[in-house]
């Protein structure tokens, strides 16, 4: 009888959680954006049947639920302390690292030898077709590995990166792999985020340089100045936990040279910084206006070179630092276009040619760079 009892009382109980559950998020207004989380959650998608039997619908309300669940960052911080106390050194695919750190995981198993043939064949085209430049940036897993926990698995982006260079030929290839590894104890990667900082792509920049054999007077690291204090980056949402802040610094754009950019085809600005992102989650934000499909930089330097670049966020905070090598330079963001990639790099090409340059990190291009001649 007790036993009956005490499974009739355990039934009521998880009924009344799963319906309060259910009654907040009826009540609860659906959330465009998550603070912690620095992402945009998921709406509801619109019905059709053709959805339905393609399976689409089904897995986009499923994300949906989840983004809406109500309560949900509570419930981030709730799991993550339950990971603390069973002394996990991983959460939400994030190491908990030496010193600090916080580092993004990337097994091998994710990421197969297919995968990776796929996309140096893309790159050899771009090589082949307009000459390019190719620096892939290895991820902290790669360069920090003393400070990751015993055991814990990475990705061997080394491996791979000797497969590119091999591929697309020594003189098309920039090691910044090396340069990273050399620089390893400086602060060349956030603690709470997944890119680098700026002095990783000031590192970066001079590996960029001395390929190019370029003799046009650049930036000193000197020259770098703090913007802010208080930046908890992509991983901090992941794991939320009390951290103290990175610090952001940058390269002050040149008053004698005053730069123009289009962002989009239709936003016109004057500097490759936004100063509205520091008072919001999103601080990596400030460079470049965060992510956008295209821009478009006249620099004021007029030595008739001009550049197009084909990147991810990790170029976002090493771009402005080409402003006194080009005249003109172009950058694209392939996540957020759908055309035919050499046709529109064809229409902004000057008759004297341009110069160029892949900017990813190793994984982002591993997982994201694609399009179609």
């Amino acid at each position: 009888m007790d036993e009956k009892r005490s499974t009739i009382i355990t039934i009521i109980i998880l009924s009344s959680i799963i319906l309060v559950f259910t009654a907040g998020d009826l009540i609860q207004k659906d959330r465009f954006y998550s603070e912690l989380e620095n992402k945009v959650l998921a709406a509801k998608p619109e019905f059709s049947l053709e959805a339905v039997f393609e399976g689409e619908y089904t897995k986009k309300y499923e994300t949906y639920l989840t983004d809406q669940f109500v309560g949900r960052e509570k419930w981030i911080r709730m799991k993550t302390r339950m990971d603390l106390a069973l002394q996990k050194k991983e959460i939400n695919g994030v190491y908990l690292g030496a010193g600090g750190y916080l580092i993004e995981q990337h097994l091998p198993q994710d990421y197969s030898s297919v995968q990776e043939t796929k996309k140096i064949f893309l790159l050899e085209k771009l090589v082949e077709s307009w000459n390019a430049q190719v620096m892939l940036v290895p991820t902290a897993d790669n360069i920090l590995r003393d400070k990751l926990p015993a055991y814990a698995l990475y990705y061997d982006e080394a491996g791979f990166l000797e497969q590119v260079e091999n591929r697309v030929g020594t003189e098309h290839y920039i090691d910044v792999y090396s340069a990273m590894q050399s620089h390893a104890d400086e602060e060349i990667y956030y603690r709470t985020d997944h890119h680098w900082t700026t002095l990783g792509a000031y590192y970066g920049y001079l590996v960029w340089r001395e390929a190019g054999e370029r003799t046009e007077e650049g930036y000193d690291a000197d020259a770098m100045e703090t913007v802010t204090e208080s930046f908890l980056g992509t991983l901090h949402s992941k794991v939320n936990l009390k951290m103290r802040p990175d610090t952001i610094r940058y390269f002050p754009e040149s008053e004698e040279h005053p730069v123009k950019v289009i962002y989009d085809l239709k936003d016109t600005k004057d500097s490759c910084y936004e100063a509205s992102y520091l008072d919001t989650k999103n601080k990596y934000g400030f460079f470049l206006d965060d992510n956008h499909a295209f821009i478009e930089i006249d620099t004021d330097y007029h030595n008739g070179k001009t550049l197009f670049v084909l990147k991810d966020s990790y170029a976002n905070c090493f771009v402005p630092l080409l402003i006194p090598h080009y005249e003109k330079i172009y950058v694209m963001d392939l996540r957020y276009f759908n055309g035919r990639l050499f046709r529109f790099m064809e229409s902004y090409e000057p008759e004297e040619g341009m110069d160029v340059l892949v900017l990813y990190n190793c994984i982002h291009f591993l997982e994201e760079f694609a399009y179609v001649e």
